[in-house]
Formats: C-alpha cells, sequence, structure tokens
C-alpha cells in the first residue's frame, strides 16, 4: 500500500523524487525503492521524517508502537502524520506520537492500480492546507471520501478494505462453477472476471440501483431466476452481510486494543 502510494503521488506529480524521504529497516528494499523510483531512503525513520510535511506511517500494526516512539516528540507543529495502519485509532496516533495533527486513512489494495476506495479523517490541529494535500494525495490511488466522525473507519474497514477479498472469493466461485458444468479454466476465468468488472462499471455509469440492474437481466421462469433462486435459499445476502458485521465487530475490537 505504500508503494501504491508512492507510485500515485509521482506519476500524479504532487511531488518529484527528490523531495520524497522514505524510512526503510531492509536494505534489500531501500535498494529497490531507489532504484525504482529515485526517492532518497534511509534506516532511520527519525531522518526520513525530518522536513516533511506529510509523515506517512505505512507499517504493519505490529510495529506502529516501535516506530511512533521513534518519532514521539519529533515532530513540528507544521507537520501531520497520516498513518493507513488497520485498527490504530486517532487517539493511539495522537499520544502515541505526542502530536496533535494525525490523519487516519483506511484504503484498500486496488490503490496498487489507481482503482482505490480510500475513507479517512484527520483531526482538529491538521490545518487547510494538510487536508488539501491529503486530499491530493488520496485521490491519486483512486475515489476517496472525507468523513468527520472516526467510527465509519472501522465500518470501510470491512466494507471497502476487506472488501476485495470477498469480491476475490466470489470470481473464484465463478470461475470454479464455470469449470464444474464443463468449461475450460481460463475461458471461465475470462468470463467471470470480465462480467464482474463490466457489471461493477454499469454500476458506476449508470447510477441505477443494482437491483434496478439486476431485474434487467432476470426473465421469468428463466436462466437467471432459478440461479437467484439457489443464491436466495442458500442465505447468499444474509451472508454477505453476516462477513461485513463480523469484520466490523473485529476492527473495532482491535482498535480497543
Amino acid at each position: 500500500m505504500a508503494e501504491a502510494i508512492l507510485h500515485g503521488v509521482l506519476s500524479g506529480k504532487l511531488a518529484a523524487p527528490k523531495d520524497i524521504s522514505v524510512g526503510e529497516p531492509v536494505a534489500e528494499r531501500r535498494e529497490y525503492l531507489s532504484k525504482q523510483f529515485g526517492v532518497t531512503v534511509d534506516a532511520d525513520n527519525l531522518k526520513s521524517a525530518q522536513q516533511a510535511d506529510l509523515v506517512v506511517l505505512a507499517v504493519k500494526p505490529q510495529d506502529l508502537g516501535p516506530v511512533m516512539g521513534q518519532l514521539k516528540g519529533h515532530l513540528d507543529a507544521q507537520q501531520a502524520a497520516l498513518s493507513i495502519v488497520a485498527g490504530a485509532s486517532m487517539d493511539t496516533l495522537s499520544n502515541g506520537l505526542g502530536h496533535k495533527s494525525v490523519v487516519r486513512v483506511m484504503p484498500n489494495t486496488p490503490a496498487q492500480i489507481g482503482a482505490g476506495m480510500t475513507l479517512w479523517t484527520c483531526s482538529e490541529g491538521v490545518d487547510a492546507s494538510k487536508r488539501e494535500m491529503t486530499k491530493s494525495v488520496l485521490g491519486t490511488i483512486g475515489q476517496e471520501i472525507y468523513v468527520s466522525d472516526e467510527k465509519y473507519l472501522d465500518m470501510a474497514t470491512a466494507l471497502s478494505a476487506s472488501g476485495p477479498a470477498y469480491v476475490f472469493l466470489f470470481i473464484e466461485a465463478l470461475i470454479d462453477a464455470g469449470v464444474y458444468v464443463g468449461m475450460p479454466r481460463d475461458m471461465a476465468r475470462t468470463l467471470a472476471v470480465q462480467t464482474v468488472f463490466g457489471s461493477a462499471k454499469l454500476v458506476m455509469e449508470t447510477g441505477m440501483h443494482p437491483a434496478e440492474l439486476k431485474d434487467m437481466v432476470v426473465s421469468p421462469a428463466g436462466t437467471t431466476a432459478e440461479a437467484l433462486r439457489v443464491l436466495e435459499d442458500r442465505g447468499f445476502s444474509a451472508a454477505i452481510v453476516s462477513a461485513v458485521d463480523a469484520a466490523y465487530r473485529k476492527s473495532v475490537q482491535l482498535g480497543q486494543g
């Protein structure tokens, strides 16, 4: 995800490589990032964060504590700290960094191809220029929505951040179904992937409710009606709702430590 943001910022020409410094403890990754993007890299996170307008925390949850410990007390009032760490609340970030200007971001993996969905919020200490900078940065990796209430971040974790996994599982099931009825796997994959892509694009471009579009496909007593009957009998919609609810509750639990 950090690399997706880096690529987006550079592709969107929001900053030049010389203006970006990355803290990376792994030597092989430092060499890769330097060669691939031309950015400055250093093993010292504190050194990389100095002079930065926006300090992005893109680490594994278990590494957040030590990283915040390195930066605590060293960020000045003109800097904003942006976190994409799942489960790290605004209070955790602010207290851990000893800093009032924090941004919490919940992106998803399609950001890797500039088609991400990101929900974000920030503290009152983040001034207008840093908010606009954050909006611009997130806009380079897909769509973004700002919310004033942090509670929506846990909901986004369950819906849009975890959502690609649900969609990938559905695509996988469609492919397996095609193979089951006798279709070559490569053909089934092409049909399944394009069908999901085209369907999502149709919803976005027409603005129609998914239920309306679904009804356009269903003919009375036809094949689609029969398939939908089986899905409803097996609790398809209820299972999706329960899955998102379970992910949401888990996100809240993780945020509470």
